[in-house]
């Protein structure tokens, strides 16, 4: 499991295009099988969780991973 973010540097969340603020998150979402770099908003609306084969969140600044694990 990967701790730091380490592709380029992402700006805008995929879906709404909206650029990422505090964080961002890699993660699945509820439509088939795919994984897009989103904000927290649309994580919310379309995002499965958070956790091993759901999705990590990370700091926009420090590219760290924030560990929180949700349903």
């Amino acid at each position: 499991m990967k701790n730091k973010w380490i592709g380029n540097i992402p700006e805008i969340c995929q879906i709404c295009k909206t650029p990422f603020e505090e964080s961002f998150i890699d993660g699945r979402i509820k439509v088939g099988s795919r994984w897009c770099l989103m904000c927290k908003e649309c994580h919310q609306i379309l995002g499965v969780g958070l956790g091993v084969g759901k999705g990590q969140e990370y700091d926009v600044v420090t590219l760290e991973k924030i560990t929180r694990e949700s349903g």
